[in-house]
């Protein structure tokens, strides 16, 4: 998908030209790049496509390739924590979660991840499971701690000891601590979030194409990649509404060893869901696959449509028509199997059977000439070219706020602060401790043409100075309340700037603040006039736009569809009107043969009777009769077939016509690009409260 050149240049081939490949051709790179070149324009041109096409596709999405555990690529962080599903989670999908997130990290620890029998699994599932309870994440660290001193002293009615000694607790913290110490862990834990919403959409809400690359992960890594993905995904489409258009569409590209049809990997169940559910949410399921016997037919019994290219075997061949009659049994259809397994037998290269559980026939199809160069595999060298550093870097988290640089000063004891301000130690560790001012406010937001009513509390710290202290100020987590009254033993101070501590400049910080927040914290929201859609509260504007080009695409598939059913008359009348025409030429072809069948006889009667003498003459006029019938009877059958081949152009010409409209229709939809008109809140400045404001110890 990345070696799409609209150019079609030779030297945009160039670099990916296999050497190789080059040389079994005779050529040099640069010459095999030329021909390629030529080979793919001509091969485009031949179905109607060029480089403006492929252009427009590059113009339409982002693409980006991530490689899990490798540098390669854009990093993608896995394993930093296991973070409790949706607060609307119903306990079904909170177990099925908990089974999956257990099942891949004990597969990457190489430990069988039996739900049933393993202590391992059921262990580490109580653990996330009383976490999850409490709304809780669960950092990897932390999950190392709790198996050697779990929460709980029960497991089932049984005591925790006598379930799971401690001795072989420990042992697995051990083995899963060696995992996280290991030098090659640590590209686990880097890069962006495994965000489902940030792979199918940018920041800006671009359509993006992801392409998740696994190739260089051992099997144990793969499958624990695999199914962290998988769970992610249902979690994610769990969470969106359902629809008839389609939102997103997940492919995997060789599905062997991840459905299987008799054990049950930790990536089965996952998959499984996705292809009974993702439906009604509009996220589509493709799999392929080139190991068609390996795999759980009674899954893909879910899958309506499929298609069928060149099988190898007949095992292979009957593997596939059983799966095929599965699924037209679950969908309330039949299957000519005989009929199947001769179309199967016969496919050429690059022709393929598609088998739709809705329609009532099969179709034989010929795939296009692919817009990409079709270069194979690409090694991680490669994708580090086609991934830019910018690109593999992570981003900073949002609101970082980059430390201003302090000059040497003098540190002492603890400076003695006017009586009436509060103090913050916001630690009990020895260190240098520099002043900062602790705010704790409230601000409300209110729109309600945006039907936004909410109240934020924040709690900012800023590092005091000379000038006004929230230019630098930081968000702050809920922790920073957790702080001690009394100076820690043998810390160190810099004093605060001079004249910043005393009552009046305190006051002061509290107007400043209502001040700097009413600029600095503004929400963002999203509206779109044409189609009366707005962002909800704490929707982002790649969710919003997301949303509401779902809106648009449910909005083309209605306007088609009744566009289509409109047609459909016309198209289901005409059938009716050839099928009389058919039947036409039928009664006159069989009235024609039946004519001359009896002119032949009569004929055949005037020469016997003219040789033996017995009432020729008569005979004779008959026949001369039959045979100005039979010449009737051949024009009728002209007529009757120049009829049909009229109404069988007339149809063929309907259909074309609404194919085009339809194709028009969809085409000029697609054209408009939804607008998003950026509306700012304010905080409203009558109501920022500041209930707090103390003077905070920091550490260095």
């Amino acid at each position: 998908l990345l070696l799409t050149f609209p150019e079609l240049r030779p030297s945009d081939f160039e670099p990916w030209i296999d050497p190789a490949e080059a040389e079994r051709k005779g050529r040099t790179v640069a010459a095999h790049a030329e021909a390629v070149s030529s080979l793919w324009r001509e091969g485009l041109a031949k179905w109607g496509q060029d480089g403006a096409r492929i252009a427009r596709f590059r113009d339409a999405v982002d693409i980006a390739i991530y490689t899990p555990g490798s540098s390669a690529g854009r990093a993608l962080r896995v394993l930093e924590s296991f973070d409790p599903p949706a607060e609307d989670a119903d306990v079904d999908e909170q177990r099925d979660q908990i089974m999956g997130a257990v099942s891949g990290l004990l597969a990457l620890l190489g430990i069988d991840p039996d739900p049933v029998n393993s202590k391992e699994h059921i262990l580490l599932s109580n653990l996330l499971s009383q976490a999850w309870s409490n709304g809780e994440s669960v950092q990897l660290g932390d999950l190392v701690r709790q198996i050697s001193e779990p929460p709980f002293d029960r497991i089932g009615v049984m005591d925790l000891e006598t379930f799971y000694a401690e001795s072989e607790r420990q042992k697995l913290a051990m083995q899963m601590n060696g995992l996280l110490a290991s030098p090659g862990f640590s590209t686990w834990l880097d890069g962006e979030p495994l965000d489902i919403q940030r792979l199918l959409w940018t920041e800006d809400g671009k359509p993006r194409i992801t392409i998740l690359s696994i190739a260089h992960l051992s099997e144990a890594e793969r499958m624990f990649f695999v199914s962290t993905l998988l769970n992610r995904v249902v979690s994610w489409v769990r969470r969106q509404s359902g629809t008839s258009s389609l939102r997103a569409i997940l492919y995997m590209d060789e599905v062997f060893g991840f459905l299987p049809p008799v054990s049950e990997p930790p990536s089965k169940r996952p998959l499984l869901t996705l292809l009974k559910q993702a439906r009604a949410y509009g996220f589509g399921i493709v799999l392929a696959t080139q190991n068609p016997v390996d795999l759980d037919y009674k899954a893909l019994s879910n899958c309506g449509t499929w298609f069928l290219g060149r099988l190898q075997t007949e095992r292979d061949v009957a593997r596939v028509v059983d799966g095929l009659e599965g699924a037209s049994s679950s969908s309330g259809g039949s299957l000519d199997r005989g009929e199947i397994e001769r179309l199967l037998a016969g496919l050429r290269s690059r022709v393929f059977l598609l088998h739709n559980a809705h329609d009532e026939k099969d179709v034989l199809f010929h795939t296009r000439w692919a817009m990409s160069y079709l270069r194979g595999p690409l090694t991680r060298k490669q994708i580090k070219l086609l991934s830019p550093a910018s690109d593999r870097v992570a981003p900073p988290a949002a609101g970082a706020v980059k430390p201003k640089h302090r000059a040497a000063v003098a540190k002492g004891a603890r400076p003695v602060v006017a009586a009436g301000i509060e103090e913050a130690f916001l630690s009990d560790e020895p260190g240098t401790y520099r002043s900062h001012v602790l705010a704790s406010v409230s601000l409300h937001y209110v729109r309600a043409s945006q039907g936004l009513d909410e109240w934020d509390e924040l709690l900012i710290l800023a590092p005091l100075d000379e000038d006004s202290p929230w230019e630098s100020a930081e968000l702050v987590g809920a922790d920073a309340l957790d702080y001690d009254h009394d100076a820690p033993d043998e810390a160190e101070f810099v004093a605060p700037p001079s004249g910043s501590v005393g009552k009046a400049r305190f006051r002061s910080y509290g107007k400043q603040i209502k001040d700097h927040l009413y600029q600095t914290r503004p929400r963002t929201l999203w509206r779109n006039k044409a189609l009366k859609l707005r962002s909800k509260p704490g929707e982002t504007k790649s969710e919003f736009s997301a949303r509401l080009q779902l809106v648009r695409r449910e909005q083309r598939d209605e306007a088609a569809e009744k566009l289509r059913r409109r047609f459909a008359k016309k198209v289901k009348a005409m059938e009716a009107r050839v099928g009389r025409a058919e039947d036409k030429v039928e009664r006159e072809q069989s009235q024609y043969e039946q004519q001359k069948l009896q002119t032949g006889i009569s004929m055949g009667a005037t020469v016997l009777g003219a040789i033996f003498g017995s009432r020729g003459m008569g005979r004779a006029t008959t026949a001369a009769r039959g045979a100005g019938r039979v010449a009737r009877e051949r024009e009728d059958v002209a007529r009757a077939e120049e009829n049909l081949q009229d109404l069988q152009e007339d149809l063929r010409a309907l259909e074309i016509e609404a194919d085009e409209e339809v194709r028009a229709l969809v085409a000029d939809l697609e054209r408009e690009e939804p607008e998003l008109e950026e509306v700012i809140v304010r905080p409203r400045k009558s109501d920022i409260r500041v209930s707090g404001l103390k003077l905070a110890w920091k550490p260095d």
